[in-house]
């Protein structure tokens, strides 16, 4: 995804939005429910209710900027949390917008290596 800010982290939005919201919903969401500033230069990623579309709310140092993507076919692989919200790398972010799932594999422990 280019966009015209270099984003100083990436947040997602782990709970389905209403996409009827737009900059003053999904602003009030960050505001009130991540508690993280808006204006900050972050990214905050939003998905629908069947995950087929995607909206990102970020601050580009003149206004707030939406931008909107919608898959025409399958879904987006959306991380379960217990969490409000997920802090993301810009790798895991493209990732998630190419379809791939960001949760990877779990990590492994072993008492020994078993020789």
């Amino acid at each position: 995804m280019r966009m015209f800010v270099e984003p100083l982290a990436v947040y997602l939005y782990v709970t389905p939005v209403d996409f009827r919201m737009s900059f003053n919903g999904l602003a009030l969401i960050v505001e009130q429910q991540l508690d993280v500033a808006l204006m900050s230069g972050t990214l905050f990623v939003f998905t629908n209710r069947t995950r087929k579309k995607i909206k990102v709310l970020y601050w580009d140092s003149t206004g707030l900027a939406l931008w909107h993507k919608r898959l025409e076919k399958d879904m987006f692989k959306w991380p379960k949390s217990a969490k409000t919200s997920l802090v993301l790398s810009e790798l895991q972010l493209q990732s998630l917008l190419g379809g791939f799932t960001i949760e990877g594999h779990q990590p492994l422990f072993y008492a020994s290596a078993g020789l």
